[in-house]
């Protein structure tokens, strides 16, 4: 009898452990995996496209959608703006301080979701099918309206008079990064005719942990003129400029020039001997750099005042900016 009642208990006790083990199975979901590791990291970078519908036409339509995350996308050549086909329409990354999002089609002008916290938010934006961004949520919003323009640091080919987004171009590829301490997108553009000329050109945009600042490389595969990065232009907004003394400058903005509407601040940091000119064309403030075939290094971010520990004057901002520029090297 005690024989029967010691095998009752160790097979209960090998119960009890066997369901424990499941249990933790049961919390190791790749979904929780995920939850962990955004609470760990500092920078993140995706590009996530529907499942579950057909393109009819420009637009990409159907029921009952899921959503797919890809490290590598090659735009369908259907792709417009609107196409309701990548998640907040383009590949997205960001720091601990801010988000940066591009939009993957002819406008190719980079938005900026301003943060109120200093985790990951862009695996969860979105997929409600776009609409709750554009509003106030507790991680923050999408704050700027780029319009026609090149948004915040995005890049186009400007003839003296008009720039020239990505109308005309033979193909679009992005290659999402998420290494150790930064992360980004690499994005080919094959074939873009501009100002009269046919061009490839490869643009890397990657934001490092503790940072606001998307670092940009453009290499372009034929010396062209006009290429050109620019920062959005809103009325009354002046562009302050400085030049350091280490051979790099920077033009930038600040003041109410949001969607909500309150105070952000924009900036790119450029190298001096690679621009050509600053000038401002219909929707922009412009620096257009020099015909070359070398890889074109700059700087750009936003600085929200609603960003956690962020700047909230003027003052503040300016003093950021000449703080960080004597760092460039």
């Amino acid at each position: 009898m005690k024989t029967i009642k010691s095998l009752s208990v160790v097979f209960f006790t090998a119960l009890l452990v066997f369901s424990s083990c499941k249990q933790e199975e049961k919390k190791k979901t790749p979904e929780a995996e995920i939850v962990a590791e955004e609470a760990v990291r500092k920078t993140y970078a995706e590009i996530s496209i529907k499942e579950g519908g057909e393109w009819k036409g420009k637009k990409y339509e159907g029921e009952n959608f899921t959503f797919k995350n890809v490290e590598f996308l090659r735009a369908p050549d259907s792709l417009t703006d609107h196409s309701y086909y990548i998640r907040y329409e383009g590949p997205g990354w960001e720091s601990n301080k801010v988000g940066y999002r591009l939009y993957l089609d002819w406008r190719n002008a980079i938005d900026i979701f301003g943060k109120k916290v200093d985790t990951m938010v862009l695996s969860k934006v979105g997929l409600d099918n776009y609409d709750s961004y554009h509003e106030e949520n507790p991680w923050g919003m999408d704050i700027l309206k780029a319009g026609s323009s090149l948004g915040i640091g995005s890049y186009g080919r400007f003839d003296g008079s008009t720039v020239t987004h990505f109308q005309e171009v033979d193909s679009t590829t992005a290659q999402i990064h998420n290494e150790t301490n930064e992360s980004g997108v690499t994005v080919n553009y094959y074939g873009w005719e501009a100002s009269n000329q046919k061009i490839d050109l490869r643009a890397q945009l990657m934001i490092a942990t503790d940072s606001r600042l998307t670092k940009a490389s453009l290499t372009p595969s034929k010396a062209g003129e006009g290429l050109c990065t620019g920062i959005v232009k809103f009325d009354g907004i002046d562009l302050i400029q400085k030049e350091g003394e280490n051979g790099w400058a920077y033009i930038a903005t600040y003041g109410e020039q949001t969607l909500v509407p309150d105070n952000l601040g924009m900036v790119i940091f450029y190298k001096v001997d690679e621009v050509e000119t600053v000038t401002d064309a219909e929707f922009d403030h412009l620096l257009v750099f020099k015909p070359t075939t070398d890889t074109i290094t700059y700087y750009f971010g936003g600085a929200w005042e609603q960003e956690k520990n962020g700047i909230t004057t003027k003052d503040a901002f300016v003093a950021y900016l000449d703080s960080t520029l004597a760092t460039l090297k």
